[in-house]
């Protein structure tokens, strides 16, 4: 992994199929809430965010079967 210093992203449209923005932006303010009171998230941030929230939504989806 590179030591290169991340840079803020603006928040990417969602590449999941039934996720929006807004979905994924809450879903990653509860991720990194420490981390946005000293930066902003990069977009490999967004990115993990969103497939966090994917897999989330999936187990909650298999656990009420």
């Amino acid at each position: 992994m590179s030591n290169a210093t991340q840079s803020a992203a603006k928040q990417p449209e969602p590449f999941t199929p039934g996720i929006t923005k807004e979905m994924v932006r809450q879903h990653a303010f509860r991720m990194y809430a420490d981390k946005l009171k000293h930066a902003e998230l990069s977009l490999q941030d967004w990115v993990l965010a969103e497939k966090d929230l994917v897999k989330t939504l999936e187990t909650q989806g298999t656990e009420e079967r």
